[in-house]
């Protein structure tokens, strides 16, 4: 059978999916590791015992997200191997490229977490930005509104209804303002991400990435910024290098997994974000989605 290990992204974090891991093998040691790299209690954030006064206690703080919503995907992955479970292709939406690496053993554990934590340092260092979800639209008035604006971008294409525009505050609104649309959702983030206006935060990460060696994937793995799948080391690396400024291709990724005859479409982190897109946009595919221990056959 043809499986996809799929990863979500921001936005699918929550309080309860450190509980939901604890029961796995080697939870509390990675929580341990995390935050010694990162210098504050992961699990406590996660778990909101953290003094609120404190300025990074707050798990939807980017610089918390990230290496949390990675901890919780990467020990359900180690479940799954343990299993004796493989995939034929992996793919992550945004912060989940990184699970989708380590997935494919592109990168280790440690590796992976410096990387996040430097990542997520310099994403919410570029502030100013604005991100807003549109559904429910027609592509070519979309288009050619961002083709008439300055300054905004197609940042996550999730679907064929279901797009995020990145960029200038006042640009984002004069796009959503005069797009009809189902649905307008302002995102609560602190820049314009996918973008870009995150070129000098990509340049600094890509200088980060020169220092780091790239195993050749296990898995083949498809990227936001080009979603055909690779088990090439070093043009995983450079994908990456990209994927800061440029968009999620969420859709074609959905596309070309069909195209490469997948049967089965596992989402594998907290939430339904992305069986939500494949059940619309994959007719035919087995959608199943694993957030906790309890997924894995573990009692809690």
């Amino acid at each position: 059978m043809t499986i996809a290990w799929t990863f979500p992204g921001q936005g699918s974090q929550k309080p309860e999916m450190a509980d939901a891991v604890l029961p796995l093998l080697g939870s509390k040691e990675r929580f341990e590791l995390a935050s010694e790299i990162l210098g504050r209690d992961l699990l406590g954030i996660c778990k909101g015992t953290m003094d609120s006064s404190d300025q990074l206690s707050d798990l939807n703080d980017t610089r918390n997200t990230q290496p949390a919503l990675f901890v919780v995907e990467s020990l359900l992955i180690d479940d799954l191997k343990r299993q004796g479970r493989k995939a034929s292709f992996v793919a992550g939406h945004s912060l989940g490229e990184f699970v989708a690496l380590y997935a494919a053993e592109v990168i280790d554990l440690k590796t992976a977490l410096i990387l996040l934590k430097n990542r997520s340092e310099l994403m919410a260092s570029a502030g100013g930005g604005a991100m807003t979800a549109v559904l429910g639209f027609d592509r070519k008035e979309l288009e050619d509104l961002i083709s008439n604006t300055k300054d905004v971008v197609i940042a996550n294409d999730n679907s064929a209804d279901q797009v995020v525009i990145s960029g200038k505050p006042d640009a984002v609104d004069s796009v959503s303002g005069k797009l009809n649309c189902k649905r307008i959702i302002p995102l609560k983030v602190s820049g314009a991400f996918h973008s870009p206006f995150m070129s000098k935060a990509a340049d600094e990460f890509s200088l980060r990435l020169d220092n780091v060696s790239f195993n050749e994937a296990k898995y083949p793995v498809l990227s936001n910024a080009d979603p055909t799948p690779s088990i090439d080391g070093n043009l995983l690396k450079e994908r990456l290098k990209c994927q800061m400024i440029s968009g999620v291709r969420w859709r074609e990724t959905m596309n070309n997994l069909e195209n490469l005859a997948v049967e089965t479409l596992l989402e594998i982190g907290p939430g339904k974000v992305l069986t939500g897109l494949a059940k619309r946009s994959m007719k035919g595919v087995n959608l199943n989605q694993i957030s906790s221990s309890n997924d894995l056959g573990h009692s809690s």
